[in-house]
């Protein structure tokens, strides 16, 4: 196997001769991007924020908010904001492409399906998340779950994968809603 740490090396160089050599802006977005995947690898969640926000502005000025490839960008870009527990960016981040998403890609792409599991996401992995939130998140999620089972299949790792939060998020719900001590109180 590979060190990743000469992967960044390479990326930075790649995207400093990109610079220098006055490499598109959108081959640029794209290096660092892979950027972001090679700090998130090695643990700088942090820095793979900060690359994955740039890629989305970047995107955002130089193709708009509906390219496809946008989308992916505020895809990735919210994905990390959930990883470092920034739940209201991410809530934030999400709504607002989701409804951009369905409008430019239609209600069972890919990305919009990505976008409706990470606002989900957003509201139930939130300690401070109200009842109402987390039934909002298993509504979202059921709606989203039965819409990539029913395009994708019930075995697309996509598909598995918003399955997987639909349970989690029902337990937080469930958790919520089952008073302290009521299971020791049935016999």
């Amino acid at each position: 196997p590979v060190c990743p740490v000469p992967l960044t090396v390479r990326g930075k160089a790649d995207l400093s001769m990109k610079r220098r050599l006055g490499g598109s802006e959108r081959d640029i977005l794209v290096v660092q991007s892979n950027l972001a995947v090679t700090c998130e690898m090695l643990g700088r969640s942090e820095q793979a924020l900060h690359a994955k926000r740039e890629v989305y502005s970047g995107m955002v000025r130089l193709i708009g908010g509906e390219h496809e490839s946008t989308l992916l960008a505020a895809s990735n870009y919210a994905n990390s904001l959930i990883c470092l527990r920034r739940f209201e960016e991410a809530k934030s981040l999400s709504r607002k492409t989701i409804a951009v998403a369905r409008r430019a890609l239609g209600e069972g792409h890919r990305i919009t399906l990505k976008m409706q599991w990470f606002y989900s996401e957003s509201i139930y992995k939130d300690d401070c998340a109200t009842l109402d939130d987390l039934h909002e998140a298993v509504g979202t999620l059921e709606d989203t779950a039965r819409i990539s089972r029913r395009l994708l299949g019930s075995a697309h790792p996509l598909a598995m994968a918003i399955e997987g939060s639909l349970r989690d998020a029902r337990a937080a719900l469930h958790a919520r809603e089952t008073p302290p001590g009521s299971a020791l109180k049935s016999h």
